[in-house]
Order: C-alpha cells, then structure tokens, then sequence
C-alpha cells in the first residue's frame, strides 16, 4: 500500500501563488506515474497534470498551461505543483494520485490511478 499525503493549500489573492507538494510513504518504491487533479463545487474531479516515474513525460490540462509546475523528487518521495498567476477559477480542491503499474504511462483519467490523498482546499479570492 502507498499513502499520500497532500499539503500546501490556502487562501490566495488572484495573481498569487502557492506550492502544494504530495508525500508518499509505505511501498513507495512500487509507485511509477503520479499526478494532481482538482474538483470545484459542484462540479467532478477533473485531471491537472501528470508526470512519469522519471520526470521526462509530463502532461498539463490546457488551462493551467503556463501557470502551473509539475515535479517530483524521488529521493524525498515527494511530488509538487507550483502554482502561479492564479485565477479564481482555480479554487478546488486538489488531489495527489499515483499508480503502481510497471509498465503505465501518464494517464489524464483517475481510473488509471491507485492512490489518492485526502485533499488540500486551494482558494483563489478576486
């Protein structure tokens, strides 16, 4: 089993930023593709970005673009997203996944993901 861990989330103005990191622990070294996903009231849980065990595949939903950073450090078992420019249309709740199949690739659908953390509410003010 792998646990994760999300933190980082707040309240920000629009056109700030935060850094919202995701920590694994227990059979970490069976976790390969690992990504965010955010769900707004209301609304269902819809892909971020994903990136791949090695970090050379990465995927960004249109929107953020730009704005947002994917990373992970292995070493720490940890993965991030930074977050700028934001947008009140941001705010969501936002979620850390990660699969542990051998032979995955980065997948925009959660079905493809194993794990998921609580949550970690992100609230953009105008």
């Amino acid at each position: 089993q792998v646990q994760l861990v999300e933190s980082g989330g707040g309240l920000v103005q629009a056109g700030g930023s935060l850094r919202l990191s995701c920590a694994a622990s227990g059979r970490t070294l069976s976790v390969n593709n690992m990504g965010w996903f955010r769900q707004a009231p209301g609304k269902e849980r819809a892909f971020v970005t994903a990136i791949s065990s090695s970090g050379s595949r990465i995927d960004y939903e249109d929107s953020v673009k730009g704005r947002f950073v994917i990373s992970r450090d292995n070493a720490k078992n940890t993965m991030y997203l930074q977050m700028n420019s934001l947008k009140p249309e941001d705010t969501a709740v936002y979620y850390c996944a990660a699969d542990a199949e051998i032979f995955s690739t980065i997948s925009r659908s959660a079905s493809a993901y194993e794990y998921w953390g609580q949550g970690t509410q992100v609230t953009v003010s105008s």
